[in-house]
């Protein structure tokens, strides 16, 4: 997942059934009303969430739908927000507003005192409302070797990754492909990534493992999974190509990756991110989450 603003499967007969209810509820779900909105998590093997940028609705607007559907919260939202969700009793799944954005990241010493500042502020807030992620970024190379910008992550990790730990909060990195949608964007890999975690040396500091996003750059997403999942704190979906619905006419099959996921014991969350085609988004948010409740 990535933060844009500042930042398949065959259905099954119940699926489609679902989605077509969904559908039906069209204009008043598109609108905020959650009225006509059905559960979509059923099973509850995994926790599930929606990114907010991704349906260009408010956060008082998705709230009630989120609910009704069965999600734990919702993703990337500001502290400004948090009094929205706690009405609905929703969480926070990953604090946005770091400084700096994607391009200019932790991977610049000049940028770590302002990231570090805003991070311990977005740690703060999202402690308080009892919250569990906040995200952060690596920054473009613009040069610089990835060893180098590995080192110097960590350098910056290591200033606030401490008070991560006091607060109970985890700071989570997000790997994004550099090919199609950030170019020379430096966690692009999983395997830096995985160094990178192993360098910081904490349990409050893990990846946001975007599926879209690693397609790209890698394949291989369910091995990836099985192999590296203790450093993965979060997960976003998102169909390719396109980053729209994660149906059938897309190449990844999420069901067995929500399943991988399931089977590691990921207390972790699960969020959609993905550009709905369809003019019913909420019924292609409502079906995303009943393909990937395994």
């Amino acid at each position: 997942m990535s933060t844009e603003q500042n930042h398949g499967t065959e259905l099954s007969r119940r699926t489609v059934v679902a989605a077509a209810a969904a559908m039906a509820a069209g204009a008043a779900a598109g609108s905020g009303e959650a009225a006509e909105v059905e559960r979509a998590v059923t099973r509850g093997n995994l926790r599930h969430s929606v990114c907010l940028w991704c349906y260009r609705m408010k956060t008082a607007e998705m709230a009630p739908i989120a609910r009704k559907l069965g999600l734990v919260g919702i993703d990337l939202v500001a502290p400004d927000d948090f009094p929205v969700l706690q009405e609905h009793g929703l969480l926070c799944t990953m604090t946005s507003g770091v400084w700096g954005g994607i391009p200019k990241g932790l991977n610049r010493r000049e940028h770590h005192a302002p990231i570090v500042e805003s991070l311990r502020g977005l740690i703060d807030a999202t402690a308080r409302a009892g919250f569990p992620n906040v995200i952060c970024f690596s920054g473009n190379r613009a040069g610089l070797s990835d060893e180098d910008g590995l080192k110097v992550c960590a350098e910056g990790l290591k200033q606030v990754v401490g008070h991560a730990e006091q607060k109970g909060v985890t700071i989570c990195m997000e790997l994004l492909n550099s090919r199609v949608n950030h170019a020379d964007y430096q966690c692009d890999r999983t395997e830096w990534g995985v160094e990178l975690c192993k360098a910081v040396g904490s349990e409050r500091f893990k990846l946001l493992y975007d599926i879209y996003h690693m397609q790209i750059m890698e394949g291989d997403i369910i091995r990836t999974i099985q192999t590296h999942h203790a450093y993965f704190g979060h997960y976003h979906t998102g169909g390719n190509p396109g980053r729209n619905e994660i149906d059938e006419t897309q190449e990844l099959n999420y069901p067995p990756i929500m399943r991988a996921i399931a089977a590691t014991g990921s207390t972790g969350i699960v969020a959609q991110e993905f550009i709905p085609r369809q003019p019913d988004k909420i019924a292609a948010l409502a079906q995303a989450v009943r393909i990937c409740d395994v």
